[in-house]
């Protein structure tokens, strides 16, 4: 059926306020003078479902077991995630239009526009997922639409170890910064599972602890009786209306928590967390982008320089505020699991260097590092 004819077709079932089926269908055709068969009723019905109903051809695999991602780069080529590597798809689509309407009607269910004006959406569906697309207009081979599948439950420390990444003595540190409220940052690549791990760690804070949580799109989702979740907002059509990441820390200070979390330092913020890290909020948490526990220092740098502050306030900031970095890697066979854990130190001249602590291999297996006494102080276990 041609893209020009479904749409004459589904204006004039929305038009007339029926809840469709094949029969609704084949009247409609029917009174569009359109060619009415089993065939063409089948094909029609199936055509709306996959534009008008959910994700249309994307639904099935949002649900398949163990998908974390769902990508389509332009009609052709659709991708999922579900551990194990990217794996290419037999869903398509039948036009790049049809990708479009797609991504177009998935950003209205956000509240979001997606047009040649506004050619890019990043936000949340009703039912969690993040979205993220992009128009053909500035993208090859086409739209591309990204789906970040929420996690259907929370998992467990335990589990982690169980399944192999991490092991008892990494589980064992981890617990142990949570219990004794250090201030740590996740770290990692993207889709590497920081904020899986960030939820993990946070089902660990005691009940009797309030957890204030920040994010940019709303992921976390701890397993704890009294977590609250603040999300930005983006400008509405005139331009106004928005809620920026450091409103939300600054309002969140206020709202007496006991772990003030950043979901994902990316901005200004930066500066406001450290702030509240060094005024009595212990216990403070996020994740941020970063490729090592080495590499830490010059992002917060770069981050806290988009606020205004200066590199040695930043350093002084980050000497006093942070006690660890917890590092996630994911590897080649697309096993995710933490990589390194390094203690914050400053030096003579005082800049901030983050020092290895803990070091995992490529089969979970962890050893102790330079400054595993300093770990081991922090997190309670035997040195």
């Amino acid at each position: 059926m041609r893209d020009d004819e479904l749409d004459l077709l589904r204006g004039w079932l929305a038009a007339n306020g029926r809840d469709w089926g094949p029969p609704e269908v084949a009247r409609g055709l029917d009174r569009l003078g359109l060619v009415v068969s089993d065939a063409s009723v089948l094909a029609a019905t199936d055509a709306l479902r996959r534009t008008s109903v959910g994700a249309g051809p994307l639904e099935g695999l949002l649900h398949l077991d163990g998908v974390t991602d769902v990508l389509v780069n332009g009609a052709d080529d659709v991708f999922i995630d579900r551990g194990a590597g990217l794996e290419r798809m037999e869903t398509g689509f039948a036009s790049d239009e049809e990708v479009r309407r797609l991504a177009a009607r998935l950003a209205a269910s956000a509240g979001r526009r997606l047009d040649d004006a506004s050619p890019w959406v990043d936000a949340r569906l009703p039912d969690g997922t993040r979205l993220h697309a992009v128009l053909a207009c500035l993208a090859e081979p086409g739209t591309c639409i990204s789906l970040r599948v929420p996690a259907r439950r929370s998992m467990t420390l335990e589990e982690l170890r169980s399944g192999g990444s991490i092991d008892g003595r990494t589980a064992a540190v981890l617990a142990g910064l949570v219990g004794n409220k250090a201030a740590f940052l996740v770290t990692g690549g993207t889709g590497s599972g920081k904020t899986t791990l960030l939820g993990v760690l946070l089902s660990l804070v005691p009940d009797d602890q309030r957890i204030v949580i920040v994010e940019d799109s709303r992921e976390l989702n701890p397993d704890h009786p009294h977590a609250v979740r603040m999300e930005c907002r983006p400008p509405n059509a005139e331009g106004a209306g928005a809620v920026t990441m450091t409103d939300l820390v600054r309002q969140a200070l206020r709202m007496r928590p006991d772990r003030l979390v950043v979901g994902e330092v990316r901005g200004p913020e930066l500066c406001d967390l450290l702030t509240a890290m060094n005024t009595g909020h212990e216990g403070g948490c996020g994740t941020v982008h970063a490729n090592s526990v080495a590499d830490v220092p010059a992002r917060l740098e770069a981050l806290a320089a988009l606020g205004g502050m200066g590199r040695e306030a930043c350093h002084a900031q980050i000497g006093a505020a942070l006690d660890a970095v917890i590092h996630v890697r994911r590897g080649a066979d697309g096993q995710r699991g933490v990589g390194q854990i390094g203690v914050v130190r400053s030096g003579d001249d005082g800049r901030v260097r983050i020092d290895e602590a803990l070091v995992v291999d490529a089969d979970g297996v962890s050893r102790p590092a330079g400054q595993w006494s300093r770990l081991a102080e922090l997190s309670g276990v035997p040195s």
